[in-house]
């Protein structure tokens, strides 16, 4: 009998997995071969990572319990389940970053000679500067509230730091002392460097909680404070719009985002020290269970140390800087779009520049030839040059679209204030689909020419982000091709306008072709290996979650096609399994540089197919989104990505390996083995080949 693909042990549950993948993150701040501020980074970056996680999948989890949800994920485990199974593992990850943060990273800093500075060590010039600090920024914006029948239980900010604090003695007015709550504004630092005058060495820091935790008494006169103890808390911060009922998604939004500060708490965080009477107060007053408590030896907010990272200037301590490589054949001073009709540019971000992009939309906004611009903007960050360039091309006269997302997840408020500028520049300005996210990453730019109008686009599998566009791994590419610059057009009508589904010539596109198209390339491999041929896939993804293509892999793979699975994040597949999966290998690449990328390859019987995306594996890229897959189809371009995802599969020292116990182990290299590290190799090609983005 076949074996049943539907039995929940083939799968592992998408938030544990999510788990796995922060550990990984934190695992790069205790590498040595890392420079030690990068170190600090990553530490941060896991925090911050696992505030995402509570705010928006534990927060989806805890409702599901809320309303007596029952229904099992495809790993067999109902909402109950789960939520007891991250509750462990999530409280194992927060133990080990406060134990990296105290037993390796300050003692390493303090090496280095950047401290943070104790209470208990601070000299009396430091002591003094403290106190005027203090008295002078802090006490004139700080307002306690002391907790009775007049003053009930403050609105806790989300993920904001605040102390509770236990009062002995009678005030003015003659009230016995009890209970209070102290806010610390978000525009103060929770970190504080101290000036050299005060005698200590160039990078000697104090937390914030600190100097509050000493001079706490100065905001209650008179009273004597038996304890003070930090606490933060964390909220649901999804946010929901019924899109059926409203008449404008941008003004409906805007309501909604005030609120999500306030949302329903789901992770409570307090000081180590902090009593249990008064944790279990705190419980009460958020409304949580005692696993939703979590108590570190330390700030309660690691993510606020990465200001330590812009204060401390130490640049040996830090990744070496890089210049991203510029193709020769776009150079500013010639023309972007002469370029494109001699051949298409494929650009590997960080390693290749953004500025080609920029360039591309520049010279679009001023070329009087030039009769419309079409693009898709789902997070470009705040002051965009991309939005420079629209803005400038609307008031030149051109037709200017634009499709915002406006539902990127914390992106909502600036999505919003660059719709409101770019309607104000007089381009058109849409919000998608109604129930559709809007997540393909397209640029079409019309121009009339000798022979008539031609297309021009740029594909991306990452976001119009010029910051993130150095720090994320992503692929664009520049093309003048027909086919694909008529699906891009017919995109836009989709998008815009009203009308059945196009018939496109070359991509795939989410939610109609691109997850059968991408099914029926995984059965032909299936199916070749079946008749004796060779099959061969490698996916390059941040996510696979979807059940149906979980199965047909796991079919593939029965059938003797070998599997290569390059998954950052999120990975539900089950590998090693006898019998099922064991022509399957699952590695994920954590580094320097945020993998994004999305990339399909089937071996296609010797004529490989290489397939770019915005599209991860996951129900809602598949079904729920306008996604978009595009084949590369020059030859030179197609084997410079064959190659790269071969340099993928042979890291050693930035690769971990999913094991059949859902667990990951980071690869080494063995005893007579080369260390190879695929972001250090990427880098160091495009400083020396900087033309490998032409053909």
């Amino acid at each position: 009998m076949p074996p049943d693909l539907d039995r929940p042990d083939l799968y592992i549950n998408r938030e544990l997995s999510l788990l796995e993948f922060n550990h990984r993150v934190l695992e790069q701040a205790k590498d040595p071969d890392t420079p030690l501020l990068e170190r600090l980074k990553f530490l941060c970056i896991s925090s911050t990572n696992l505030d995402e996680f509570f705010e928006i999948r534990v927060a989806g989890l805890m409702q599901k319990i809320e309303v007596g949800a029952v229904h099992s994920s495809v790993d067999g485990m109902q909402p109950g389940e789960a939520m007891a199974a991250i509750s462990a593992r999530a409280h194992d990850v927060v133990a080990e970053q406060y134990r990296i943060l105290n037993e390796v990273l300050i003692p390493a800093l303090a090496a280095e000679d950047i401290h943070f500075v104790r209470r208990t060590e601070w000299s009396e010039r430091q002591e003094h500067w403290l106190r005027e600090y203090f008295e002078n920024e802090l006490l004139p914006v700080i307002s306690p509230m002391g907790l009775d029948p007049a003053h009930p239980f403050p609105r806790i900010l989300n993920k904001s730091l605040n102390f509770i604090v236990s009062l002995r003695g009678k005030d003015a007015f003659g009230r016995s002392g009890g209970t209070a709550i102290v806010q610390a504004p978000r525009a103060l630092p929770r970190v504080i460097q101290l000036p050299r005058s005060t005698g200590g060495g160039k990078n000697d820091f104090v937390f914030l909680s600190s100097v509050i935790h000493t001079y706490v008494e100065q905001l209650f006169p008179g009273m004597r404070v038996r304890g003070c103890y930090q606490f933060r808390v964390t909220r649901n911060s999804d946010l929901f719009v019924d899109e059926e009922e409203i008449d404008d998604l941008l003004r409906a939004l805007e309501g909604e985002l005030a609120s999500r500060r306030y949302g329903d708490c789901v992770r409570l965080e307090v000081a180590d020290n902090c009593p249990d009477d008064m944790a279990d107060f705190l419980l009460q007053k958020f409304n949580l269970e005692r696993d939703a408590l979590y108590q570190v030896n330390g700030p309660v907010n690691l993510n606020r140390l990465l200001a330590v990272y812009d204060l401390v200037d130490r640049s040996d301590l830090k990744y070496a800087p890089y210049q991203p490589a510029v193709p020769a054949s776009l150079d500013p001073k010639q023309g972007v779009f002469e370029t494109l009709t001699r051949r298409d540019v494929l650009l590997h971000h960080p390693y290749d520049a953004f500025s080609p992009v920029l360039e591309f939309l520049r010279q679009a906004a001023e070329d009087p030839k030039v009769l419309a611009v079409k693009q898709t903007l789902y997070r470009t960050g705040p002051d965009s040059p991309v939005v420079d360039h629209l803005v400038t091309a609307a008031r030149a006269g051109k037709e200017v679209t634009v499709v915002v997302e406006l539902r990127a997840r914390f992106d909502e408020q600036e999505n919003i204030t660059l719709a409101n500028r770019l309607q104000e520049a007089g381009a058109h300005v849409v919000y998608g689909i109604v129930g559709y996210k809007t997540h393909a990453k397209m640029l079409l730019v019309v121009r009339r020419e000798r022979r008539g109008l031609r297309n021009y686009v740029h594909l991306g599998t990452g976001n119009y982000h010029t910051k993130t566009a150095r720090l994320y791994t992503d692929y664009g590419l520049l093309t003048a091709r027909r086919e694909l610059g008529q699906d891009v057009h017919s995109m836009f009508l989709q998008l815009t306008s009203l009308g059945r589904v196009s018939e496109m010539n070359r991509v795939l596109h989410a939610p109609f072709t691109l997850h059968s198209g991408l099914m029926e390339r995984i059965a032909a491999e299936r199916d070749r290996a079946l008749e004796g041929g060779k099959g061969r896939i490698i996916f390059r993804v941040n996510s696979l979650v979807e059940p149906q293509m979980i199965r047909a892999l796991y079919e593939a793979a029965m059938a003797g096609v070998a599997i290569d699975l390059i998954v950052r994040g999120m990975c539900c597949l089950r590998p090693g399994v006898p019998g099922v999966s064991d022509n399957i290998r699952v590695r994920s690449i954590v580094g320097r540089f945020l993998e994004h990328s999305r990339v399909y390859y089937f071996g296609n019987g010797g004529r490989p197919e290489v397939w770019l995306s915005s599209a991860d594996c996951m129900e809602r890229n598949f079904f729920r989104r306008v996604e978009l897959a595009f084949p590369v189809q020059t030859r030179r371009l197609r084997q410079r990505l064959i190659n790269e995802l071969e340099w993928y599969l042979a890291d050693n020292t930035q690769a971990w390996s999913l094991g059949r116990d859902g667990r990951y182990e980071r690869r080494s290299a063995a005893a007579q083995e080369e260390s190879f590290s695929v972001q250090q190799a990427l880098l160091a090609e495009a400083q020396e080949n900087p033309t490998r983005a032409e053909d």
